[in-house]
């Protein structure tokens, strides 16, 4: 049973798209600052078309062309590539810049800054890099409710809370109440820093669960989002394990008439999902069936600079759709 939806979410096709065109325009190579999203069939297709994959700027010859990861960076990382002249294209998901603004707009109003996440999380590590401390605020990290217990901030009465955009629903929202409860007067974002995507994901593995014996998610195991999918299945009392192809089925997991679940986190792309159902076929599954779910029909702008980059691109032709974003 497959769970709706699953795989590729638009922050993650965004930014793949951002790689493909800026080696169409700029030719190879081109240098990506982190993975550009967890998933090492993608990095390996980007690498042999060009993209070389960098975790410090001074791995980037001068005046070449850098593209931030999906993930976001720190401030200082965006002055530092303004110093050395490179040619900078952001690949930041917009639902993770929505929460560099609000990080952004905390800091000015002198707010101390708790963000719920997972400490080294690029996207951690990205987001409380957009705090500046001159207004006198200062930054927290809380991974779970033990995390709240200990929190020593400035004033109380002057908090604010952001999340991770890939987190558990369930588990944010207990450690959202926890601060709740410690700091009454805390400031939360108009709307769930938890993206869509991240959400229905999680959504459809549970309307599978009723249903299956076991859970299998396929993706990275750095993929903050598919692990959260395994949690969230074995939080509901199933059996689940993360895989990140169909090399990694364990025969022992299978056993006759058992009825298997699987999903995918946002950075897997759709062909990891076909070969495993037909790994699965190999080893004796019968009838495959896509559960009913969301519809995701989201949608994000590439970079305007990019699109004209490419449009003057002598071998490629720019679409409709491009040519209204220019």
């Amino acid at each position: 049973m497959l769970a709706k939806p699953r795989g590729f979410c638009a922050g993650v096709v965004r930014a793949v798209q951002v790689v493909e065109l800026a080696l169409e325009a700029h030719g190879a190579p081109v240098y990506v600052l982190h993975e550009i999203i967890h998933n090492q069939r993608v990095l390996a297709d980007l690498c042999n078309r060009g993209a070389v994959f960098v975790e410090r700027l001074d791995e980037v010859p001068p005046r070449a062309c850098l593209i931030f990861s999906a993930h976001g960076v720190a401030r200082t990382i965006e002055r530092e590539a303004r110093q050395r002249g490179l040619q900078v294209i952001d690949a930041t998901c917009p639902l993770v810049a929505k929460v560099h603004l609000e990080v952004m707009q905390h800091a000015r109003a002198g707010r101390d800054l708790i963000m719920i996440g997972h400490a080294g999380h690029p996207e951690v590590v990205g987001t409380l890099g957009r705090f500046d401390t001159s207004r006198g605020g200062s930054t927290h990290l809380v991974e779970n409710l033990d995390g709240v217990q200990a929190l020593r901030v400035r004033d109380p009465m002057r908090v604010a809370v952001v999340t991770q955009t890939t987190l558990s629903v369930e588990d944010t929202r207990r450690v959202l109440a926890a601060l709740r409860s410690r700091f009454p007067a805390i400031v939360e974002p108009r709307r769930d820093d938890i993206c869509y995507a991240t959400q229905s994901r999680q959504n459809g593995v549970r309307s599978l669960l009723p249903r299956v014996d076991l859970v299998l998610v396929v993706g990275a195991r750095n993929s903050s989002n598919a692990n959260r999918l395994r949690e969230v299945a074995r939080s509901g009392g199933c059996e689940a394990h993360l895989v990140q192809d169909a090399g990694e089925i364990d025969v022992r997991w299978l056993r006759p008439g058992i009825v298997i679940g699987i999903t995918a986190g946002a950075s897997t792309p759709a062909v990891l999902v076909d070969e495993l159902v037909e790994r699965l076929k190999d080893l004796g599954a019968g009838v495959v069936t896509e559960m009913d779910g969301e519809d995701e029909s989201v949608s994000f702008r590439l970079p305007a600079s990019l699109l004209r980059a490419t449009a003057r691109h002598p071998t490629r032709t720019t679409t409709d759709e491009e040519a209204q974003l220019l």
